[in-house]
């Protein structure tokens, strides 16, 4: 071949190289989520993704799989663990069973308030940080969910009406709230919930105001008791292979993005937490403020037994968490 022909031949390829050198400088991520597109929390996540897109110049792309439609709920920890799907977001209360520390803000009334719940994160927050880079990956940054109330089809004057009633229960904690009431746990994860209610299959529930509205709770059952029992929280994480495969600057993104999305999600959960009260009532819900007695016996019930229960099987780890909590406390 002349040497005219070979530099033709060459200048042709450059397009190429070019664009083979491009597709390696970027990285993209899958990212699944239980939840759908328009919960606050996958909006947040969206942000996250779009600021790693800014901060990294192109260089990390995260493509967000909402609504379980990559993978359902139960599937999406094991996913990123073993490398399936690069980041993902669960709910940590849903993994009690694993190790008793993911379920530590769903105990009902240890912390049953924004600044209570944030005071319990940042005594939890070690030892999840540490669980997850034992599992192999990289916790983000974490969000509370709103305060948790009670959806029941038919009006309560005590807990003992609730004896019996067909009862969803989406983590280890719900289902044991079920057994202490004497109800029927059955588990039905967010994805499910609205198929659940309109054919029957559960007429009560504890949630926040956000699942409430976003699974038109309204259409099927009209009464919320606002105990405010707890708030748990969502996780967002990373595989550890993943995040330790970017160069330096983009895992500064990453994680500055993360701190961002963490302080950012605390503040839109507080905010949208009477917003989405408003919204149910707004659809036909009745909000009730559960009298005095009622509350009470709510925590006799089920509160004070469920820490006793959390603390004897979590052991000195627990206890060390629980402790530094209440040492922060005012």
């Amino acid at each position: 071949m002349s040497t005219r022909r070979l530099l033709t031949a060459a200048i042709a390829l450059l397009p190429l190289a070019a664009a083979s050198g491009i597709a390696h400088a970027q990285t993209k991520w899958d990212m699944p989520t239980a939840y759908p597109a328009t919960n606050f929390h996958t909006e947040n996540i969206m942000q996250f993704a779009s600021d790693v897109d800014k901060a990294s110049g192109g260089k990390l792309k995260i493509q967000v799989h909402a609504n379980a439609s990559l993978f359902k709920a139960p599937e999406i920890k094991r996913a990123v663990q073993g490398g399936q799907a690069q980041a993902g977001e669960i709910l940590l209360a849903n993994y009690q069973n694993e190790w008793q520390i993911f379920g530590t803000d769903s105990i009902p009334f240890l912390a049953d308030s924004y600044p209570k719940a944030y005071k319990l994160y940042q005594a939890q927050k070690p030892a999840l940080q540490k669980r997850f880079n034992d599992q192999n990956m990289v916790l983000l940054y974490s969000v509370v969910w709103p305060t948790q109330g009670l959806y029941v089809k038919n009006k309560i004057n005590s807990l003992a009406d609730l004896k019996g009633a067909k009862w969803r229960a989406y983590s280890p904690a719900t289902g044991r709230i079920a057994e202490l009431l004497q109800a029927q746990p059955v588990t039905i994860q967010a994805a499910e919930l609205s198929a659940a209610m309109a054919t029957g299959v559960i007429d009560s529930f504890m949630t926040s105001g956000a699942t409430g509205y976003d699974t038109k709770t309204y259409e099927h059952i009209k009464n919320y008791y606002n105990f405010q029992a707890w708030l748990p929280k969502n996780a967002v994480f990373v595989n550890k292979k993943a995040f330790d495969a970017l160069d330096k600057p983009t895992q500064d993104a990453v994680m500055k993005a993360a701190a961002d999305a963490e302080t950012r999600g605390w503040k839109i959960s507080e905010q949208k937490d009477g917003e989405y009260l408003a919204l149910l009532q707004k659809n036909g819900m009745e909000i009730i403020q559960p009298q005095d007695s009622l509350k009470a016996d709510m925590r006799k019930v089920v509160g004070d037994p469920m820490l006793k229960e959390w603390l004897e099987k979590a052991g000195p780890e627990g206890a060390a968490i629980v402790d530094a909590y209440r040492k922060s406390m005012p």
